[in-house]
């Protein structure tokens, strides 16, 4: 009787305990989710960046193949369903959503509560003013591959427009993937075209992001290069596949040379950097969305020593530097340059609070300003920036630091107003 009861039981037991194991193991799973987006919740960093999932929940199965394609742990299931638990981490890598097997995923821009600037574009990514085309982020898609092919897209149409009187057929502004892959296109047409880049090096945003960042996740083609057969590689190496393409390829690349401003005159046009006067056909804008670095206006800005990025934190061994911002760009550059050995740092920030920075290097801060490594002065601006000194408003008072180097880590000025002043036409989308 006992034999026969245990017999029959026997196979509900073998299905029974697995599932209760893996029920266990998802309430965990979803415990830890939840707890991420509660972090990101409270540190205020609930907006994405740029092309982001959203997920029907009427459809979500909680499969969790979205949270497995996620190169940058964005997404999370909890309570059985799809969640973007980390909306700052998603640079649009898009791949979430081909991995739901259900569809419940779609990928828009903007929110509800922050609308994100879209430039008007055709198939040919040219806007509505004849002769200027748009590729890369500025038109929505942070994917290097999508700027690789818009870059390359674009270039094509390019080659069939009437070049008239202009000294040039092409300009392209941006050293960038979108960048990159039209400079490339365009020697490989033939194509009389030069490139201009405001930084210094190649690889745009890319250049911008955290050390050892995921940036790609699938293979690349290039003209004149062909297939670049990678995945999943860090910004270092990336960074040099761009400089191995600029030795053999040699494209037309002109760097330090800032865009200032573009003017349509008698069927061309005219675009001006600090540095010369173009006249061409056609213009490819291939810049990013950050635009130009946002300046502090203070007497003094002009100085080699002040910088709008942190590249390597070595360099300021040894020295007093201030560095300006109140978002994790900043803290983390403080932070780093403050583990050098005999650096001494001051943080400044306008702000009364860093509101919208990460638990971790709110932490880390609280500590390096407890062992006296850093100088924190919120409430602070930059009045002025002297040969080896700076000048700060704090409330009522103006203190004086000695100074070696200056970090404005202010984000950027969107190139929207630019492209309005043009003509072109930008829509904003509430996630959509």
């Amino acid at each position: 009787m006992i034999s026969d009861l245990i017999y029959y039981l026997l196979p509900a037991l073998l299905i029974l305990i697995p599932a209760a194991f893996h029920l266990r193991a998802k309430k965990k799973v979803s415990a830890i989710h939840h707890a991420v987006l509660k972090e990101a919740q409270d540190a205020g960093l609930t907006e994405p960046p740029s092309l982001h999932p959203v997920v029907d929940l009427s459809i979500c199965m909680g499969s969790g193949a979205c949270v497995r394609a996620c190169p940058e742990k964005a997404l999370g299931v909890i309570k059985g369903k799809g969640v973007l638990i980390n909306p700052t981490h998603c640079i649009g890598h898009g791949a979430c959503a081909p991995a739901c097997p259900v569809g419940a995923i779609k990928l828009v821009f903007g929110t509800e509560k922050r609308g994100m600037d879209i430039p008007q574009v055709d198939p040919d990514f040219q806007t509505n003013i004849p002769g200027i085309f748009i590729a890369g982020e500025l038109g929505g898609m942070g994917l290097i591959r999508n700027a690789i092919r818009q870059g390359t897209h674009a270039v094509k149409a390019i080659t069939s427009r009437p070049h008239g009187k202009a000294d040039y057929d092409l300009l392209i502004i941006g050293a960038g993937p979108a960048g990159i892959a039209a400079s490339l296109a365009a020697k490989e047409a033939g194509l009389n075209y030069v490139t201009v880049e405001q930084e210094d090096s190649l690889g745009g945003t890319t250049y911008h992001y955290p050390r050892n960042k995921l940036v790609m996740t699938a293979p690349m083609r290039l003209p004149l290069i062909g297939e670049i057969k990678v995945r999943e590689i860090s910004k270092e190496e990336l960074m040099e596949i761009w400089q191995g393409i600029l030795d053999k390829a040699t494209p037309n690349i002109r760097f330090s040379e800032r865009m200032e401003e573009i003017t349509p005159v008698n069927g061309i046009f005219s675009v001006r950097t600090n540095k010369a006067t173009y006249s061409t056909a056609s213009v490819l804008l291939a810049i990013g969305r950050r635009g130009t670095p946002r300046k502090l206006g203070a007497k003094g800005e002009e100085q080699a020593k002040v910088v709008y990025r942190l590249i390597e934190a070595d360099q300021y061994r040894g020295k007093h530097v201030l560095v300006v911002g109140g978002g994790d760009s900043a803290l983390e550059a403080a932070l780093d340059i403050a583990n050098e050995p005999g650096t001494h740092v001051t943080l400044s920030y306008r702000g009364k609070a860093f509101d919208r920075v990460k638990p971790k290097n709110r932490a880390r801060l609280a500590e390096a300003i407890a062992e006296n490594r850093i100088e924190q002065l919120l409430e602070s601006t930059v009045r002025e920036i002297g040969v080896d000194n700076i000048a700060l408003k704090h409330g009522d008072d103006i203190l004086e630091r000695p100074n070696d180097a200056v970090i404005v880590c202010a984000g950027g000025e969107l190139p929207t107003p630019m492209l309005k002043k043009m003509g072109v036409q930008v829509d904003t989308r509430y996630g959509e």
